[in-house]
């Protein structure tokens, strides 16, 4: 009896978080929804098409921060605030913001970037920003520095974060 309560008690916490980097695809059911268009081509990960862009370290120097040129402080690439979700496959809360995060990168088109960044592809971007609870995501504002958010959230606290935070129009001096 003992035994079937602590099974009840570990599988609680495996699904209310999924803490580290790495892990099993084992049982992942969620395809890739960004690999394949519905008529079964591939497409381009684009941010224009209202999607979000899955970025490599490459890409991700491009159009978030070069890390290697910019050790010391933080200089944003892009041209309009942005969301970057780290994310992997197996886990299960980041499965669950995934459709959150494409709705709100259609409905703030051209307003914001929405970018995902996989954890187990992308290991040097994990390690460089610390990621060690999954989902982690982080708001961008077009001035002053990013702010991590860790774990799930409701789409009703995204938006909050997007209207007050990343789209906030600055302060005069």
């Amino acid at each position: 009896m003992r035994k079937i309560g602590y099974l009840i008690v570990l599988t609680t916490f495996m699904f209310m978080s999924c803490n580290g980097t790495s892990g099993s695809k084992e049982g992942s059911t969620v395809s890739n929804a960004s690999a394949k268009s519905p008529d079964g081509g591939s497409t381009k990960t684009e941010t224009t098409a209202g999607k979000p862009e899955l970025l490599t370290a490459e890409t991700f120097k491009l159009k978030v921060m070069d890390y290697e040129k910019n050790t010391q402080q933080w200089v944003f690439e892009g041209d309009k605030p942005a969301i970057v979700d780290f994310y992997a496959d197996w886990c299960r809360p980041c499965r669950m913001i995934a459709p959150i995060l494409e709705e709100l990168s259609v409905e703030y088109k051209g307003k914001i970037d929405v970018y995902k960044v996989d954890t187990e592809a992308q290991r040097e971007l994990a390690s460089i920003f610390g990621i060690q609870s999954l989902p982690t995501v982080l708001f961008i504002p077009m001035e002053g520095k990013p702010s991590m958010q860790k774990g799930a959230l409701p789409k009703e606290s995204y938006k909050q974060i997007i209207d007050d935070f990343l789209l906030k129009a600055p302060t005069s001096k």
